[in-house]
């Protein structure tokens, strides 16, 4: 292996030159450097240019900022058509729950074959394969009114927003530095609640306007236009010259961090899991309280969400630069205290104004903490795995996201509503209490053992 570093970096134009040996000291701690974060299948040379000089927003622009925008725009004009079209099929707020989890059950069960996936095809394929999954599902759901099919397309769609968000991951956390990952991962939370910012109120206009159905085929249309997207601006790295670990020894890389920092992983997993569930059971606890406690119309409950988003988006940039600037901690343990406040008013709301309140409080915590679990699960992958240990952070996120869901179907059901918020406000109380207290600062301490030093000549 250092024999393959050695040739691999001397090949570039003399730009080591002035550390004169690779060996020198100072030129194997800055290669070490460079190691980290690299991407199973990144090459040596891609990884230098990495290394060597901060990376610009810009550069993130058409290749993961603009196709996430497309698609969480799409995401964004389900929000408040979603639980009323699975409501009208006549079924109980259990199934209600059920269909809007099913997306996240597809994804969780896909977490981990995409991981594998990810370093054997590469991330471009990853991409379109889960682009052309979600866009293909939404227009079936818009065609064919069944509630079998709306739960079946759901799953479906849910394994291709797998494939595309490990891709996406694990592009962000192999080509940003650590020092910026807080920056790049804060940007994509925003694209993405920017998305979530238009998505609810155009959906809400067009499901009153045009009928429910067309907010499923305008989804399915964005989600197919980032496409393109994918096969211009990411370039597969099998097409490069890489060093690519065997598949036993990324996993040897995963089983060793969970051995050596267990009590780490383990804390950031319950956190990841409590804070998916807060921030999934949001999207269906507003809209359901709105419509069947405070007859609230689609238009209204859209008018609700679009306010939150944007409260929240506005604190995207600022987040980025306190993670990276404070610590991760500084920006995630606030984030979900504040939720918990905000959901913790739903059932105080008994107008339209009370519920934009809450939704709104709820919006500020989000946006503090925007792309903060992204940002831990980066910092804490082992760099000659990431794909593997993304797909097992995912899954367990992605477990959290499922469950949100299904708790506030089931709560509803049985105690009521307002039962439920007080339920989903326990919940990001845990998730804030487990970051401060159980979770230590990644910012400044690597989660796993460094790299074995080379041998002197």
């Amino acid at each position: 292996m250092p024999e393959m570093f050695h040739a691999a970096l001397f090949s570039q134009r003399n730009e080591d030159a002035w550390y004169g040996s690779m060996w020198h000291p100072a030129c194997i701690s800055f290669h070490r450097e460079r190691y980290a974060g690299m991407l199973p299948g990144m090459s040596v040379v891609e990884q230098s240019i990495k290394a060597d000089k901060e990376v610009s927003r810009a550069a993130m622009v058409m290749p993961v900022y603009v196709p996430s925008f497309l698609l969480s725009f799409g995401q964004g004009v389900l929000v408040p058509t979603l639980p009323v079209f699975a409501k009208g099929f006549g079924v109980s707020f259990s199934l209600v729950s059920l269909v809007i989890a099913a997306a996240g059950v597809g994804t969780l069960a896909a977490d981990l074959p995409a991981g594998l996936a990810l370093g054997r095809f590469g991330r471009q394929r990853a991409m379109l394969v889960g682009i052309i999954l979600v866009a293909s599902t939404t227009l079936v759901i818009a065609l064919w009114h069944q509630f079998t099919v709306l739960l079946a397309c759901r799953l479906i769609g849910g394994i291709g927003t797998a494939l595309w968000g490990i891709s996406r991951h694990a592009y962000i956390t192999a080509v940003a530095p650590r020092g910026q990952r807080g920056k790049f991962i804060a940007t994509f939370g925003g694209i993405n609640r920017l998305g979530l910012f238009i998505g609810p109120f155009v959906g809400g206009v067009v499901g009153q306007r045009l009928g429910l159905s067309w907010s499923f085929a305008l989804a399915a249309l964005f989600a197919a236009l980032a496409g393109p997207l994918a096969i211009f601006f990411i370039q597969d790295p099998r097409e490069r010259v890489a060093v690519v670990p065997p598949r036993h020894l990324r996993w040897e890389s995963v089983r060793r961090l969970l051995r050596t920092h267990r009590a780490d992983v383990v804390s950031a997993g319950a956190a990841q899991i409590f804070a998916a569930m807060i921030r999934s059971g949001r999207q269906l606890i507003i809209p359901l309280y709105g419509a069947y406690a405070l007859n609230l119309n689609v238009a209204s409950i859209g008018i609700i969400l679009t306010i939150s988003t944007a409260i929240d988006m506005l604190l995207f940039m600022p987040a980025g630069w306190v993670m990276d600037r404070f610590g991760r901690k500084v920006a995630s343990v606030p984030s979900f205290a504040i939720m918990a406040v905000g959901v913790a008013l739903i059932p105080v709301a008994g107008n339209f104004l009370g519920l934009l309140i809450a939704a709104c409080v709820i919006g500020l915590g989000n946006g503090m903490g925007s792309g903060s679990m992204m940002t831990l699960g980066a910092d804490l992958a082992p760099p000659d795995a990431v794909g593997e240990f993304l797909g097992i952070w995912r899954f367990v996120g992605d477990a959290g996201q499922a469950g949100g869901p299904l708790v506030v179907g089931i709560v509803a059901d049985a105690l009521g509503l307002a039962v439920t918020a007080f339920a989903l406000a326990g919940i990001g109380v845990a998730a804030a209490l487990i970051l401060a207290t159980l979770v230590r600062e990644t910012l400044v301490a690597e989660p796993h053992p460094p790299l074995p030093e080379p041998a002197t000549k």
